[in-house]
């Protein structure tokens, strides 16, 4: 790979990409939404103005490859997404769908095509800011939309997901019947390449991973703790019905539990990333009487999640009883854990110790559509690249040359894939 060529490039993609999408403060590229749309149309007019075919699939998804690969042929899928979290970074999703493009034009440039035809996709909808789930792209190809997700609405402008879905011309008819929008036959691999979103990497001093397996999560969106509001100085405690201090001994107890799992080696972590009490009745001198929350268990292990999740509801029931309090809870949502395959992750490290390449095979806290073409049947991997300064903010800062190592790696693998 001519990877100067390709550096100046990537380099460019990212810079316009940004500029296009920034909101002053970081990167918001919505879901369905207007920032998201203009990614995909920028992405889709470089694609085009370089001789490749494009297009969007039935979900909505931007599809890139050669004009005459042939449409029905087994092919090797290569992406991530195009949408941020609000206010997030400009390499979260990005740089996978900047990656395939670079093999892309590595094989236009050098005239040796992959044995087996690469297309790149940008999924959208992965983040489950704006729509409270993820993986949305990705999950109405392979038909796991169902009522209760596309009547979820986008959390600034309060429009529904399938009404956004259409707004972008996806296949809603077959999308809310459930009907997956591809063969998976004819996808022999899936590989993504993302940043790390957390610090391993940077701490081993590493510039490239191989993911072997990405933890699954169960979350709500929003939990409501409902007690009693009074006055602050006129109701002693064994009297209250104090939502505030419900919510918070939950939390602390969770935390005990938590503490008590590591210990014993369970794979967890346990997060609550929204707290509030009703604006309109903040006071200093007022008991709050409401208290709503968000709740999200992650693991590798479904069983860990299951079992961690009907622990919570326990300590509900308990606290509940306790403080005079009682919980209501939004609908339960849940994403597997998933395993990568096993022989794509060995190419993948053949490829990095052939090239001398520091790495190890590490797991993925965070989650990637890559899950859900691995819980579909269809062998998938990922390539981690060094990301300082974690991820979901706007201080993402991936080194160009660290991806670009990927990337070379990336394009080996695609060559190798039969």
């Amino acid at each position: 790979m001519d990877l100067k060529e390709s550096r100046s490039i990537a380099e460019k993609l990212f810079a316009e990409i940004r500029e296009l999408t920034f909101d002053g403060v970081g990167v918001s590229r919505e879901s369905y939404g207007a920032r998201e749309s203009a990614t995909a149309d920028y992405l889709r007019r470089f694609a085009a103005d370089a001789g490749f075919a494009v297009r969007a699939d039935r979900a909505g998804n931007l599809v890139i490859g050669f004009p005459d690969a042939p449409a029905d042929a087994p092919a090797v899928w290569c992406g991530s997404h195009i949408d941020s979290v609000p206010q997030g970074g400009n390499y979260d999703g990005l740089a996978g769908v900047v990656a395939g493009l670079l093999c892309l034009l590595e094989q236009q440039r050098s005239g040796v095509r992959s044995p087996l035809p690469l297309q790149v996709l940008g999924f959208r909808g992965e983040e489950s800011a704006w729509f409270g789930k993820a993986y949305i792209g990705s999950s109405a190809l392979l038909g796991k939309l169902d009522a209760d997700d596309l009547a979820l609405r986008q959390r600034d402008t309060g429009e529904t997901l399938g009404a956004c879905m259409q707004q972008v011309g996806a296949d809603m008819e077959a999308i809310r019947a459930g009907q997956a929008l591809f063969d998976p036959q004819t996808v022999r691999a899936f590989l993504e390449l993302h940043i790390e979103q957390g610090p391993v990497m940077e701490a081993r001093k590493l510039p490239v991973a191989i993911v072997s397996g990405i933890r699954g999560n169960i979350r709500h969106n929003g939990v409501q703790c409902i007690g009693a509001s009074g006055h602050s100085g006129a109701i002693p405690r064994w009297l209250r019905r104090d939502a505030m201090f419900a919510v918070a001994d939950l939390i602390m107890r969770l935390d005990e539990h938590w503490s008590v799992l590591l210990e014993r080696g369970t794979d967890l972590v346990v997060t609550t990333g929204m707290l509030s009490t009703n604006t309109a009745e903040h006071a200093t001198s007022r008991i709050p009487g409401h208290v709503k929350f968000s709740f999200e268990v992650r693991s590798k292990s479904i069983d860990t999640l299951e079992a961690f999740y009907q622990l919570m509801r326990a300590e509900c029931t308990a606290i509940s009883r306790e403080r005079q309090v009682r919980f209501e809870f939004d609908r339960r949502l849940l994403s597997s854990p998933a395993t990568m395959d096993p022989q794509l992750c060995n190419l993948l490290s053949k490829v990095c110790a052939g090239k001398n390449i520091p790495f190890e095979v590490i797991p993925s806290g965070a989650g990637h559509d890559a899950s859900m073409f691995a819980n579909a049947g269809i062998p998938s991997s990922m390539i981690f690249v060094r990301n300082e300064n974690g991820s979901h903010n706007p201080d993402e800062a991936m080194d160009l040359d660290d991806f670009m190592l990927g990337v070379d790696v990336l394009d080996r693998a695609i060559h190798e894939i039969r």
